[in-house]
């Protein structure tokens, strides 16, 4: 949908000494919500059951919101099955290890999710809204407006050119915030987390550490090629700014460079990090979300040939944002990946 994707690539509690099982209200933690109950087992570091010092606990985590303790009593039966020694860095049972793997992945993101004030139907109405915009603006309003103003692209020169992308990517963009800003006027004020841009704080290590899977998001454009090749019926054609850099025009490229490089990382990691990402945590973990955001993100681009490097390009910045919770760090990475590409295409 960018220009550039036209181009190329885009405790438990104090015990009682009787009891035996205690019913807890559940910990702060993704315990609390889950359906069905979980039995955690702790007991003294010392396999010793004999010693006065270290005695067995039982812990029944379930949804009740209650905060007095229930005390019944259990066969023996129950005991030998369910003891476990404690352990200081075990929490979960062994049997949820598959419930487990979106937690190290929420880990590695070390993000949690965001507080979101709207449904579904909101989230689909702003992102239905914004690609619906830019269609009509980019294929149909503006080139009408030009038409009526005795404009055509294909008979300006190079910097005409250039200079009409660059407005035709501003209109784009700034349509797109009045959408969200319509949209999300009723939510506010919003959420403190919600598009912030930071100078401050550690994110500028995140983004160095996104710029080094640059590679392998080229490599993985020359995977998807081959898996989905480009038919021959297909017509070859240049695009302008490769028609610019051909003519080796320094103004043209310079304007070129800034709606690549400046304009649509803006109006992209404002819509897909900055609103899709984090409404997409009420419903779903943050690792998932990062996920689904980032094939829409390529879906966005409407080029099958680039889904997978766009795919994997959305989660290095869906995941460094998640981490820094600051769009300047998405943007400033995404800004160096289309920099990236278009100084290839100068090559």
């Amino acid at each position: 949908m960018s220009t550039l994707s036209r181009l190329s690539l885009l405790h438990s509690p104090n015990e009682t000494p009787n009891s035996r099982v205690r019913v807890m209200k559940p910990p702060r933690t993704r315990f609390s919500h889950h359906p069905s109950l979980r039995v955690a087992t702790a007991a003294a570091p010392s396999l010793s059951t004999t010693s006065p010092n270290h005695k067995w606990r039982y812990a029944c985590f379930g949804r009740e919101a209650s905060s007095s303790e229930r005390i019944f009593e259990v066969g023996d039966g129950f005991l030998e099955e369910f003891a476990k020694p404690e352990s200081d860095n075990s929490n979960v049972s062994r049997g949820d290890w598959g419930s487990g793997l979106p937690k190290v992945a929420d880990a590695v993101f070390g993000a949690e999710p965001w507080m979101v004030p709207w449904t579904a139907m909101t989230i689909l109405q702003v992102m239905l809204l914004w690609i619906a915009s830019f269609w009509l603006l980019g294929s149909w309003i503006i080139p009408l407006v030009a038409h009526a103003a005795g404009f055509r692209k294909e008979y300006l020169t190079y910097r005409g050119q250039a200079f009409y992308s660059l407005l035709t990517d501003v209109a784009e963009g700034l349509t797109g915030i009045a959408i969200l800003h319509c949209c999300l006027s009723k939510f506010r004020p919003l959420p403190s987390d919600w598009f912030k841009i930071r100078f401050g704080g550690k994110w500028q290590f995140d983004v160095g550490l996104g710029c080094l899977m640059f590679p392998l998001i080229n490599r993985l454009s020359q995977v998807n090629l081959n898996l989905i090749p480009v038919l021959p019926s297909t017509p070859v054609t240049v695009s302008s700014v490769e028609q610019s850099i051909v003519a080796r025009d320094p103004v043209a490229m310079v304007l070129y460079a800034v709606v690549v490089s400046v304009c649509a990382p803006i109006w992209e990691e404002i819509v897909f990090r900055g609103f899709l990402l984090p409404s997409l945590t009420k419903y779903m973990p943050v690792w998932c979300s990062i996920f689904v955001s980032s094939v829409a993100f390529a879906l966005a681009h409407f080029n099958m040939q680039r889904m997978l490097p766009l795919v994997f390009l959305g989660m290095v910045m869906g995941a460094v944002f998640a981490r820094s919770r600051n769009l300047l760090s998405s943007i400033l990475l995404h800004s160096l990946w289309n920099a990236f590409v278009f100084l290839d295409l100068m090559k």
